[in-house]
């Protein structure tokens, strides 16, 4: 069966779906852009990724060119003609199509919108089969990475360096050597005192729909963590390190670098959080089944 598009209002075959060559996406990475996971039929953390769009839009001006639930129609529709029901919904929306001049167009043209999915292999139930390596490399993202853009070339560039060295994720750091977050996910790590750790919100990270998730999950549960940075030698040190992302939910790393992390296995706490947001994922309310 051919993969459907969204674009722009029409379902089209993947194959015919083309966008104009002057849309400011494509001449200035003019937008922004979501992925929402798809399992057993749900839209995981819909609610999150939603208000993120929404707040990236509006930090570059752009209007939401639908409503939320017209939205969530599009990814519902989506998932049916392509009988999707555990994948990956991506959502881009940029500035439209305009003449290529930096500053924005007047009168404002329409945005542009395409939302496509793709499938993915059932999410792994155990926490080891999940484990992965990472490596550090040094952030060289611009200032805005709050702001889920579509420049993503140091993030393009962070991940073939990875995979170069056999991993999976690459662990950025700034010039005074504290850790940002990875190339597409968000880092813990849990200290040689036993604290679970991750960096504050700010400019320089994106907000985690999977992070503020598992935030709530930790604190029904009574887990105790703490909004407190780490420099790369808290990093090599740490006890466990985990990655959480809406393509990977909770991510055991195990190795750093090409060292072990810890005693090279996945982590008691780290095994927890990923049985907390497994169940999460599969049962909770706020991801009920979709409409038939």
């Amino acid at each position: 069966m051919s993969r459907i598009a969204y674009v722009n209002g029409r379902y089209l075959p993947q194959a015919a779906a083309v966008v104009n060559i002057e849309d400011r996406g494509y001449q200035f990475g003019d937008g922004v852009y979501e992925v929402v996971h798809v399992y057993g039929g749900r839209l995981i953390d819909a609610d999150l990724h939603l208000a993120r769009l929404e707040r990236s839009l509006r930090e570059i001006s752009i209007p939401m060119p639908l409503t939320r639930r017209a939205l969530t129609a599009v990814w519902l529709e989506i998932m049916r003609l392509n009988r999707v029901r555990e994948g990956l919904i991506y959502m881009q929306i940029t500035r439209g199509v305009a003449r290529r001049e930096h500053a924005f167009p007047e009168p404002a043209p329409k945005p542009a919108v395409v939302v496509t999915i793709r499938r993915l292999p059932p999410y792994p139930r155990d926490a080891e089969v999940a484990a992965t390596a990472a490596i550090t490399r040094p952030d060289q993202r611009w200032k805005r990475c709050d702001i889920k853009s579509l420049n993503l070339l140091p993030n393009v560039l962070a991940k073939a360096a990875a995979h170069q060295a056999g991993a999976a994720e690459a662990l950025l750091f700034d010039r005074d050597g504290r850790v940002t977050e990875g190339a597409a996910s968000t880092v813990w790590m849990v200290d040689r005192a036993g604290l679970l750790r991750t960096r504050s919100l700010d400019h320089a990270v994106l907000p985690g729909c999977t992070r503020a998730a598992l935030v709530g999950l930790m604190a029904e549960a009574g887990i105790a963590w703490r909004e407190r940075g780490f420099d790369t030698a808290e990093l090599a040190a740490a006890r466990e390190i985990f990655l959480t992302s809406a393509s990977s939910f909770v991510k055991p790393v195990v190795r750093l670098d090409g060292r072990p992390v810890g005693d090279g296995r996945v982590g008691p706490l780290t095994k927890a959080l990923f049985s907390l947001f497994a169940h999460h994922v599969q049962g909770a309310a706020r991801n009920a089944p979709a409409p038939a």
